[in-house]
């Protein structure tokens, strides 16, 4: 190939490459958004709050960003919402522990069994300088020697003043206090609220003078007492972790406050360890019995004689009740209260989407004219009613309302 013919494919080559470029820039050119276009587009604002905004005021728009996480205000001072062991002051819960430990005791119960000496632990908590300890009954129960351990280490024999199954609490009188031992405040359940932040100090699996937080997860839950049928309304739920040995101890607001007496977990039926879902018996619940196990009484439960369900969409449906909420009667117990004012219970099961459901029970809507949801309702009322006294309920019979007043009874004996 000569000279010439070369030079001039090295020029057609150089003209493309030209042509390419220009086209590419021409491309770009006129394919880039305007400057409208771009200003239109929305940028999301990074926005970090220092406190829980006020239902007023507009929100952040979220975002992917981990710093645009809102923070909550625990009033004692800021609470990521992200970060979980930043969320509570470590000053707090230290001040906090400090505060109430010397009122936390570790309970050693020793019982007979099969001819030997068994034992196992709980948790307690102070009320009286005189020594009174309260406790959960299941910790006790059938107990031939009870011991209390202090935070100090000391320990002291203890009797059991008195006890209630049907609330899972018991009362012991310590023999001797050490010096240093003090009385924790109660609190007020009633005030509890589903986001608040608590501890809870105990014995879990024997390790004395443990703390634990988390928060309240809910309020308001139905546990099954430890025997019998009955169950123990507002219970508090919390995410604090509680193990066995916890039983017994206080569940404690961030005042330094008891406002539950630890009590229950929820297992997978295999491990009997915390998964993140525990029940406290209402400190309120403690102010009403007490003073009657203080006295050697039983406290005086009062009973309709019922026992059911909630309505949800599944017993609505199968029922044709009409309605999604309601306590429904599933059994009447024979010669109860509710029997004597004629309340029933299901009259038989019906197949509905290949599943037995009772049918024919009534259904309490109202009570004392205030809205029954769901069966705890019905409990709490009647539970924080005295033996003796008379509810007005509203019921739906076959579609119809109707209104039956019950004379409130004592539970029986067990």
């Amino acid at each position: 190939m000569n000279k010439k013919v070369l030079l001039g494919l090295v020029g057609l080559l150089l003209i493309s490459m030209f042509l390419c470029c220009a086209v590419a820039v021409v491309a770009v050119f006129y394919l880039r958004p305007s400057s409208d276009a771009i200003s239109a587009v929305p940028v999301p604002e990074i926005v970090v709050a220092t406190a829980a905004p006020a239902l007023e005021e507009t929100r952040p728009e979220p975002t992917l960003e981990k710093s645009s996480l809102p923070t909550l205000s625990s009033g004692k001072g800021d609470v990521t919402a992200d970060s979980r062991p930043q969320s509570v002051d470590e000053a707090d819960l230290s001040e906090l522990y400090s505060q109430m430990e010397h009122g936390v005791v570790a309970i050693q119960t020793y019982v007979q069994q099969y001819g030997q000496l068994g034992e196992s632990s709980g948790s307690g908590f102070i009320i009286d300088e005189s020594g009174l300890v309260v406790t959960n009954e299941h910790v006790i129960a059938d107990g031939i020697r009870i011991e209390v351990i202090f935070s100090d280490g000391s320990a002291s024999r203890a009797t059991v003043l008195g006890s209630d199954p049907d609330s899972d609490l018991a009362l012991l009188q310590v023999e001797e206090m050490p010096e240093g031992a003090r009385a924790v405040p109660l609190g007020d359940s009633d005030e509890v609220k589903p986001g608040q932040w608590v501890v809870a100090i105990g014995n879990p699996f024997g390790l004395q003078n443990t703390i634990t937080y988390g928060i309240v997860s809910a309020v308001g839950r139905m546990i099954p007492a430890r025997v019998g049928s009955y169950s123990i309304p507002q219970a508090i739920q919390t995410d604090a972790a509680i193990n066995p040995g916890n039983s017994g101890g206080p569940l404690i607001n961030m005042a330094g406050q008891v406002i539950g007496v630890n009590a229950q977990i929820y297992t997978d039926g295999r491990t009997a360890a915390n998964a993140g879902v525990g029940f406290a018996i209402p400190v309120n619940i403690v102010r009403m019995v007490v003073p009657y196990l203080k006295e050697g009484n039983s406290y005086p439960w009062p009973w309709i004689g019922v026992s059911g369900t909630d309505v949800d969409m599944l017993l609505a449906e199968a029922g044709d009740l009409g309605i999604q909420r309601g306590a429904y009667i599933a059994e009447v117990t024979v010669g109860g209260p509710a029997a004597r004012a004629g309340l029933r219970g299901s009259s038989g099961a019906r197949q509905y989407g290949g599943v037995a459901i009772a049918v024919g029970g009534d259904v309490i809507i109202a009570a004392n004219g205030q809205p029954i949801n769901d069966f705890a309702d019905l409990l709490e009322t009647v539970a924080f009613s005295e033996a003796g006294d008379e509810i007005v309920l509203t019921v739906l019979r076959e579609g119809k309302e109707l209104v039956v007043t019950i004379a409130l009874e004592t539970r029986p004996a067990h």
